[in-house]
């Protein structure tokens, strides 16, 4: 008889059954230890004895070496492997080290390898810290519901829900609950655009009227300019974004340029890490407003960004191709290649770039690609279709109520904006970014190693930042190829140090979103052994039911902190 399912811990969050503890008998009687070759101290030979303390033997250490050697330690109790607190452990310790040491031959006689370095104990106190902000900020936002995953070294140790999916019907947020990602959408679509790249179908550089004939050329001043795929990807095409009128959007950069001259970079810094995130110079500021900012004037209104008629859009459009109507034949707001203005729409044309290049249409391509990379829970943000676990979108109204979000239909933009998803699968695509990008330093050392999604060029192409691009929601980074990247950085010894990480937030009608990747800066000596594998790194996603709430410095912080309880543990 099949055991029951194990129900959803309370508050939403995944949760495993306890394992027994190491050195329990089946009846509870306590066994003696075993010690790193899996033998107890009586069993020992003398000579085993002996080798086990010959001067040659390998000594403790410290590191990753030390932390394989005290994962097989006589005693060591099994490892929690996700959650925190006793979820879900594995006994892994000593038959790691007996395979190890004895080299246990496998697969035709071959010896078995050891694929990964132990896995962490458990991340509880990372938890509890990051759920206790994630409260902070949805009670000071309003947030009706908002879900979080995790990743630590390509495993998903943390995914939960807080607060309601439906606040009419009271359906809890749950880890599979599926809400609009929104701008995160551009991700996806950049990492189709790169595929299709690596394929040799699709020139960057090229005008895309070979592509999409339907797209008219463009002149700005009386010149003749191109637009190029490699120009759509990293916002420098000079195509608009929801506002229309060239006029609002160079006040509002000038008016951001005076704001950034009058801000001192020291109390910039000062203030990054307590979550005020500052506006892009060109692009109107509400769909990546700080989480700080939220608590004096509420998240949720029609302000600013969302007061654009055009986010409110209910056609229906039948095809990529078609919904190039609504902006194709406006004017550029400036020359391509010498600004950067953030453009949703530069996305929907590149949608029928992809849409051309590929020869499918461009949303069966886009699930395909889903399908390939074990994304089941990804799809588009049709109002017809029945999609299960499927969140509700919040705004508040002028007197500060609650309601549900206006209906929108998002079938113009797809590319930019128009996808759902589930934390579980923004951290699947997550792994799969990291592992191509890490891939090529392990290859050297394990020929065994399956090739990535993308090759690891293609990901350090698409994450090397693009001059004169600018990041709102962390003006210490740059944009890259629709992904916003800040690179490693220290000005000044024991003080503060600027990690390398790839990021990308989004703003839609009732939610908001972010998807984080913080990758492990490679150790040499640990690439040589063999013992580590891709991905190597931590990621983050986290989405609510809730427009204009900024994640991205939560996001981070919450990183953070799984990536110091990694090494913590390693070193302990």
């Amino acid at each position: 008889m099949q055991p029951a399912e194990k129900p959803l811990a309370p508050g939403g969050s995944r949760c495993r059954p306890r394992s027994p503890r190491a050195g329990a008998a089946p009846g509870g009687e306590r066994l003696p230890a075993l010690d790193a070759l899996g033998a107890r101290p009586s069993e020992r030979s003398g000579a085993a004895a002996a080798a086990w303390r010959a001067p040659g033997a390998a000594q403790p250490c410290t590191g990753w070496r030390g932390a394989l050697r005290r994962a097989a330690a006589p005693g060591r109790p099994p490892a929690p492997r996700r959650g925190g607190g006793g979820a879900g452990a594995r006994p892994w310790g000593w038959g790691l080290a007996l395979g190890l040491a004895l080299g246990v031959k496998a697969d035709g006689g071959q010896a078995a390898e050891a694929s990964a370095l132990p896995p962490p104990r458990g991340f509880g106190a990372a938890i509890e810290r990051s759920r206790d902000l994630l409260r902070r900020i949805k009670d000071e936002a309003g947030i009706p519901g908002i879900l979080v995953g995790v990743s630590v070294d390509g495993k998903e140790v943390w995914s939960e829900g807080l607060g309601y999916a439906d606040v009419e019907n009271r359906v809890v947020c749950k880890p599979e609950t599926i809400m609009r990602i929104a701008s995160i959408s551009k991700c996806l679509t950049m990492m189709a655009v790169a595929k299709l790249w690596e394929e040799g179908k699709l020139d960057l550089d090229a005008p895309v009227q070979k592509y999409v004939p339907e797209f008219p050329e463009k002149v700005y001043e009386g010149e003749k300019v191109a637009i190029t795929t490699r120009l759509l990807v990293s916002h420098l095409s000079g195509i608009r974004h929801y506002e229309k009128d060239i006029t609002k959007v160079k006040e509002e950069k000038e008016k951001a340029n005076r704001a950034f001259k009058l801000t001192k970079p020291d109390r910039d810094k000062e203030q990054e890490g307590k979550g005020i995130e500052k506006a892009d110079p060109v692009k109107p500021r509400k769909e990546h407003e700080g989480e700080v900012k939220s608590r004096n004037s509420k998240p949720g209104r029609r302000d600013k960004e969302f007061e654009q008629e055009e986010y409110y859009l209910k056609e229906k459009f039948e095809s990529v191709i078609e919904s190039l109507k609504i902006f194709k034949n406006d004017p550029l707001f400036f020359k391509p290649g010498s600004q950067f203005l953030y453009s949703t729409y530069g996305f929907t044309l590149l949608s029928a770039v992809v849409e051309r290049v590929s020869g499918q249409k461009f949303t069966d391509y886009m699930l395909k690609m889903f399908r390939d990379l074990d994304m089941l829970s990804t799809v588009l943000d049709d109002n017809e279709a029945m999609i299960y676990n499927r969140a509700r979108c919040y705004v508040y109204n002028k007197k500060g109520r609650l309601v549900n979000a206006p209906y929108v239909d998002n079938s113009y933009k797809w590319a930019g904006g128009g996808f759902l998803s589930s934390v579980g699968d923004l951290l699947k695509f997550g792994n799969a970014l990291l592992y191509s990008y890490q891939a090529g330093q392990f290859k050297k050392n394990n020929c065994k190693l399956l090739p990535g999604y993308l090759k690891p060029d293609t990901v350090a192409m698409m994450w090397t930042p693009v001059p004169k691009t600018e990041v709102s929601w962390d003006r210490d980074g740059k944009y890259a190829m629709a992904w916003a990247v800040v690179e490693k950085k220290q000005q000044c010894g024991c003080c503060r140090q600027q990690r390398h990480y790839a990021s990308h937030t989004g703003g839609a009608v009732g939610a908001s979103s972010v998807l984080l990747i913080l990758p492990e800066e490679l150790d040499s000596e640990a690439l040589g052994t063999g013992l580590v594998t891709p991905p190597r790194g931590v990621i983050v996603s986290i989405i609510c039911n809730m427009q204009s709430v900024s994640l991205n410095s939560t996001a981070l912080k919450i990183a953070r902190e799984f990536d110091k309880e990694k090494w913590a543990q390693y070193i302990d």
